[in-house]
């Protein structure tokens, strides 16, 4: 439940993002929206097979040219295998829920997530005067005395 939240404010985010730039959304643009934010997909051309096999009629112009636009807004990195990136300067409030084995919760801002990101990674050494460009999840399929919960 918590999943479909967090997506519908990266959804919500990245609309009014696009507004303010000026775009339309359309059925088509809600449409390959949802299809990056649901799906891993690693390219343009697995994007468009998925998006297609919703709506028949959308070619990969439309594919491509969203794709490029979520990019000029700042919501997909294409190194990133099109995974939605919250900037530095991002307000969402609950970009990131942390639940605790008490099964409390903890909610993290896209800002604080990633000052809570970047000094778990320099306390252990990863970054040596490096920055963070993007993150790759994939969920777990671990069973193991209740860990592995897919995020």
């Amino acid at each position: 439940m918590e999943d479909l939240i967090m997506e519908n404010e990266k959804r919500e985010f990245i609309i009014k993002k696009l507004k303010e730039k000026g775009f339309r959304i359309t059925r088509q643009r809600r449409m390959l929206l949802d299809v990056i934010l649901a799906n891993e997909c690693s390219s343009c051309k697995e994007i468009f097979f998925e998006a297609s096999r919703r709506d028949n009629g959308i070619g990969t112009a439309t594919v491509y040219r969203m794709v490029n636009l979520l990019e000029e807004i700042g919501a997909i990195d294409r190194k990133n295998m099109y995974k939605i990136s919250y900037p530095n300067n991002c307000s969402l409030e609950e970009a990131c829920i942390v639940e605790l084995s008490d099964d409390s919760t903890c909610r993290l801002s896209a800002k604080r997530w990633n000052e809570v990101l970047h000094a778990g990674l320099e306390a252990c050494g990863y970054l040596q005067g490096r920055e963070v460009t993007g993150i790759i999840l994939h969920p777990c399929s671990c069973e193991q005395e209740g860990l592995g919960h897919a995020v």
